[in-house]
Formats: structure tokens, sequence, C-alpha cells
């Protein structure tokens, strides 16, 4: 075995003491099919609003460009496997459904940490090493990355999939200057399966291994600006932050690790939409401080909450929306006056 095996076993032995759930190694150009797909993807228009991924396509695409001087790609994956069914709280209609992965403290912080105490591990056994640590914060395609590290595959519906850990996984890259022996990558094991196409409520994926987020409910809720288009807004049901339906769909997760990181779960109970349909800016910010959620905003937040409001049947909610329909917040007012709608025609 080459000092440089023995460097890399090694630091995949500190990566789980770190809290990692599995580390996989490739190169930066191992990715040379992501430019063509991305590429795709922005000129059908299925980004939506997200403009920042038609920017610097270059490096996006392409890894190698990102940083030229990098020899490796070290990819790491983080368990958030949730401990309850995600999909019962779609029945609390009265409630609002956030994803799983905003549940708890952000993870972008906490996986962040994780990587920066690999990355000065690797440092300390070569002086000369260099590292980059991205987790959603520069034009890196993590998935694709850790698909050609070894990590799993992209599934059906675009997420990265491992027969070893299912779905329920954070991702953090390492780049550095140490060329280390990188891995195979991970053989396709979706077969014949569909059932996180099927159970996409807005029919998000035109096809398999395709996504239009111009239709995802996590884009929608989390992204779009302004107004979403009237017929979706019945078809997000009661979920106000992501969702997590093709996840949960997965088959795969009967071999999800089980997350360690209490932080992830969070303390909070579900809320009940009445609530968090009357919260103002600084009643926002205190609730969900330290939270993904926060990153919306007020204004965002409430429009998702009187969707939700405007789909649970509940008469009684009418009189919420009622008070919020001339909100200074343009989205919020027209949500408002569609959910007052909606449940006065059930009334």
């Amino acid at each position: 075995m080459s000092n440089q095996d023995t460097l890399k076993s090694r630091l995949g032995v500190f990566a789980l003491e770190a809290g990692f759930v599995r580390m996989g190694v490739c190169r930066p150009d191992a990715t040379p099919q992501a430019a063509a797909r991305l590429a795709e993807f922005v000129e059908g228009g299925r980004h939506g609003q997200m403009g920042w991924m038609a920017e610097r396509m270059g490096w996006r695409g392409d890894p190698a460009a990102l940083w030229p001087q990098a020899k490796s790609v070290v990819m790491l994956a983080e368990s958030y496997t949730p401990r309850h069914d995600p999909l019962a709280i779609l029945n609390a209609r009265d409630m609002g459904a956030v994803s799983v992965y905003a549940q708890g403290r952000d993870y972008h912080d906490i996986v962040k940490k994780r990587l920066k105490r690999v990355g000065r591990w690797l440092i300390e056994q070569q002086a000369d090493a260099e590292i980059k640590v991205f987790v959603d914060t520069a034009p890196v395609m993590e998935k694709p990355l850790a698909a050609a590290a070894g990590l799993g595959w992209q599934g059906k519906h675009t997420n990265l999939v491992s027969r070893e850990m299912g779905n329920w996984v954070f991702l953090g890259a390492i780049f550095t200057t140490v060329e280390l022996e990188p891995d195979g990558a991970e053989e396709d094991h979706c077969g014949s399966c569909r059932a996180c196409l099927d159970i996409c409520p807005t029919a998000a994926f035109p096809a398999p291994y395709q996504l239009d987020a111009r239709r995802c409910i996590s884009y929608l809720t989390i992204e779009h600006k302004g107004p979403v288009d009237e017929d979706l807004r019945a078809m997000m049901g009661n979920r106000i932050y992501g969702c997590d339906d093709c996840l949960a769909a997965c088959p795969w997760n009967k071999f999800a690790v089980e997350a360690t990181e209490m932080r992830y779960f969070g303390s909070r109970e579900p809320a009940p939409l009445a609530e968090l349909a009357v919260l103002d800016d600084a009643a926002f910010r205190a609730m969900f401080s330290g939270s993904p959620i926060k990153r919306i905003g007020r204004d965002r937040f409430v429009r998702n909450v009187l969707y939700a409001i405007g789909n649970s049947g509940d008469a009684a909610l009418a009189d919420v929306a009622a008070g919020l329909a001339e909100d200074a917040d343009g989205a919020v007012a027209d949500a408002a006056r569609w959910a007052k709608g909606r449940l006065q025609g059930d009334r």
C-alpha cells in the first residue's frame, strides 16, 4: 500500500470520527457529462427564477475550472434520516409541513464545521496540502461529484441514492491539492422503480432523471419569489417549506443510516397554520433563528402558510386569511385572498 493510499484510508477513518457516514474520492474532471446536462436544464428554463444556476456555468459544469490547482475532490456524506414518518404530517391539514432537513439547525453550518475539521487534519498530515471546502456555497455540483466518488448514484428523482445510506444525506466537498486515489463510480440501481416519480404531487419530473424545478414544491416554497401559479397552489397541500415526498418514497431507505446529530431534529413541534400566518418579521426571525427557514424571510413564508390555509378545508381559517388580504407584501395579500376564496367556497 502506497503512502497516499495509507493517507486516504486514515482520512476516511477520521472523517467517520468527525461525524460523516461515508467518504469517497474523485478527480475534479470526473463529471464530464455534468456541463451538458446543466446547459440543457437551464436552456429549457427548468431552473425557474434560480438565476444563479445560469451564472458561472463554466465553473459549475467543470469542477476542474473552479480551482485548477486541485487534484482530488473528497466527497463526504452525513445522515439526517428522520426518526418518524415524514409524510404523516400531510394528513394534519391545519398544521404546517416542513421538510425534514429544515426541522432543526441549519445543516450548512454544521456540515461546514465538520468539513473544516477533516480538512485541517489532512493539512496536518501533509504540510504542503491546500484545501477548499464547499456546502452549497459555491458553483459546485455536489451530487454528480458524489456519484463519481462512489457514494451512490443520482436516482430518478435526481437526488443521491445509496444502497448503504438511502437518500437522507447531506453532501459536502473538500477540494485539495493532495493527490488521492479516486474511487470508482457507483452503478445505477433504480431499475424499473418509479416510486419517487409517481408520488410527486405536482408531476415535477418530465421523465426519469429529469426535474422541472418550476413545478417542484421545494423550489416553489423556498426559491420562487412572488405568487405561485394558481394551478399549482392546490397541489402544495400543507407543505410550507420544502417537500420530502420523493425522498420518502425511495425503497433504498430501508438501508438508511441512523442520524446521530441531534441538532438536525430540533425540538419544535409542528405549529398550527393559524399561528404561523400572523407572524410579523420580528416574530418570524425569532422563531426560526438558526434555522434554514429564516433565509426565505417572513413574506415568502407567510405566503406559503396562506396557500396551506387555502388547502386546509377548515372554514374557520377564512378569517385568518381575511386578516392578511391587505398585507403590505403583494404576494402575501394575493395568497390571503386566494385562501379566503377557497375556504368560503368550501363553506
